[in-house]
């Protein structure tokens, strides 16, 4: 080993990870790059170090490789390793809370865009948890930091999240989530017009292997995890188009990245590009007309407006509906006033 190097990095909600690089000695015999790292990772499992592999985040020369992969003489191995969680003392605090139910066992609210829904790298306070430590006393712990979660949504995207009063609320919903039964429709505004009115959208979807603060699509199933969304048309605009999505599994930025892979990525969605005039015309008119838009909705036009569970206490479906946030409402009244009032042969 002649170098090593650790920093930090983030991606959506604050997560923190580890970066290493090695060059193997000129003497080494050909080694699984598995026990390769665990030789110089201090802590890492191999479970750890094959999790890491199978999500793309180890390389060697800069190609992604499998656990399995041989280390030879002089290559340049690098990996990305998620932190341990760093303990803070969580403090409450009194910040508006849409709350759309409550009852003993759990708590539905409607996250206003813009809102960290907890506590991470770079974000200690202001969150979605601190607002609820104030509501509720005694959130039942789930993972350091995460009180009462079972799920979430990323910083700017608004709508609807449930979370958990009771230890055993939250083991029942928890399951829920992982056995995907729960229902979660998102409202999305989308560039480009669909060809088809309906479809799915599946593919695997780990950390991107060029740009670590993105997701990507891996079709072949060789590094991430399974990710399925459906969709469906709702609206044509011509150069951008309102859809609703369907959720099977809860992949980090799974619609903003699924859309993306199919060459519609959200509208203002500035991570993925989004914020650039993807599609319509040259015309400067056009070209002011979207960043005027741009201006009324400052963020990623995904709004999380349906979510269905049962109830860990009635065992009664429930089923929660949110409008759609005004900032959204504005930018597609917006297209609409453009479709109707354009005059131009529109593709």
């Amino acid at each position: 080993m002649l170098e090593q190097g650790v920093e930090n990095n983030e991606l959506e909600n604050e997560d923190q990870f580890e970066h290493y690089r090695f060059v193997a000695a000129d003497g080494q015999v050909p080694l699984r790059v598995d026990k390769f790292l665990m030789n110089f990772i201090e802590r890492a499992t191999r479970n750890k170090i094959q999790e890491a592999a199978k999500a793309g985040k180890i390389f060697a020369n800069d190609l992604a490789v499998k656990s399995s992969y041989k280390v030879k003489a002089k290559d340049v191995i690098t990996v990305v390793l998620e932190s341990p969680p760093v303990e803070h003392e969580l403090v409450a605090e009194n910040l508006p809370i849409d709350i759309v139910y409550e009852d003993d066992a759990l708590i539905v609210v409607n996250k206003k865009a813009g809102m960290v829904v907890h506590p991470g790298h770079g974000n200690y306070t202001g969150t979605l948890v601190n607002g609820l430590m104030y509501h509720i006393e005694n959130l039942p712990k789930n993972s350091n930091e995460r009180p009462g979660l079972v799920h979430r949504i990323d910083k700017d995207t608004s709508g609807l999240l449930v979370v958990a009063k009771t230890v055993e609320a939250m083991t029942f919903l928890a399951k829920q989530f992982f056995d995907k039964t729960t229902e979660r429709v998102y409202h999305a505004l989308v560039w480009g017009n669909l060809e088809e009115d309906e479809g799915t959208i599946e593919g695997n979807i780990g950390r991107s292997l060029k740009n670590r603060l993105q997701m990507s699509v891996f079709p072949d199933g060789d590094f991430g995890k399974p990710a399925v969304s459906h969709f469906k048309v709702l609206e044509r605009f011509n150069y951008v188009t309102l859809v609703e999505c369907r959720l099977e599994t809860g992949r980090t930025h799974q619609i903003r990245a699924h859309f993306r892979y199919i060459g519609h990525t959200l509208f203002n969605d500035a991570r993925y590009g989004g914020d650039a005039v993807l599609k319509g015309t040259t015309f400067t008119k056009y070209k002011q007309f979207v960043e005027n838009t741009f201006k009324e909705l400052p963020r990623q036009a995904l709004h999380a407006k349906t979510l269905g569970f049962v109830h860990p206490t009635t065992k009664e479906m429930m089923r929660f509906t949110s409008d759609t946030p005004e900032d959204m409402l504005k930018a597609l009244e917006r297209w609409r006033a453009y479709t109707i009032n354009t005059k131009e042969d529109l593709k």
